[in-house]
């Protein structure tokens, strides 16, 4: 029901409509999905589709702020999902990295990062379609790196989505796996889910950012119907 529908999309079912979900509830399979929960300045928050530090969150930050204009409000989710991307890659080519004190299950990848995501699912934000084989029932999470040198390649993924091709650049994006994310940095907005932090009303007079992130395997239960469609290959 939403503009991305990123869940539905995971779960193969949002081709399907309201009324045949609901009509296949009877027969329908449960599906556990992993949840995670990132601890920082603002307490302790759940998310189902991912935290990230980066291109996406200060996208999402200009957004929310009215900051910008330039998206389309003609009201249909494929032109503003369209003029999203068409916003990060302009932020990708102007933006900048955020560099980041970083410990995956205990190892330290810190760096300079122009993009952090840790996703639970395949998709993120205007069906960025990050991590292909994304297993959302593993009890892990699947944690999308792009520093400075990997710019070029985020920015062939985002012109392939714009021009609806097929895309090889997203597989060269580096992922890793991990149960225990550690992030620590200075000055930069964050993401969980469709919300970004800090808001106005939200900021705290602190030097940095440290954020604790686990996940919690099988935490959610999505009823599944038969009719359901199979998760895309390609986006």
């Amino acid at each position: 029901m939403g503009t991305a529908n990123n869940i539905a999309n995971t779960l193969g079912i949002a081709e399907v409509t309201v009324q045949n979900l609901i009509r296949g509830w009877k027969t329908a399979r449960c599906v556990n999905v992993d949840a995670g929960v990132a601890k920082g300045p603002w307490g302790s928050q759940y998310f189902v589709e991912g935290f990230g530090i980066g291109l996406f969150a200060e996208a999402m930050h200009r957004i929310e702020s009215g900051k910008i204009d330039e998206l389309p409000d003609s009201g249909r989710s494929e032109h503003i999902m369209n003029g999203v991307l068409a916003l990060l890659k302009k932020q990708l080519r102007d933006g900048r990295s955020v560099k980041m004190t970083v410990r995956l299950d205990g190892k330290d990848v810190s760096g300079d990062y122009v993009l952090l995501e840790a996703l639970n699912i395949c998709f993120i934000g205007p069906n960025l379609y990050l991590v292909p084989h994304a297993d959302i029932s593993d009890g892990f999470l699947d944690v999308v790196f792009v520093t400075r040198r990997e710019r070029a390649k985020l920015g062939r993924y985002l012109t392939e989505r714009l021009k609806r091709k097929k895309s090889r650049s997203r597989s060269k994006l580096t992922t890793r796996k991990g149960r225990h994310l550690q992030v620590e940095w200075e000055s930069s907005p964050i993401h969980l889910d469709d919300k970004h932090w800090p808001r106005e009303k939200d900021r705290v007079p602190v030097r940095s950012n440290a954020i604790d992130i686990k996940i919690h395997p099988g935490a959610l239960v999505f009823l599944v119907p038969k009719t359901r469609k199979p998760i895309p290959t390609q986006s």
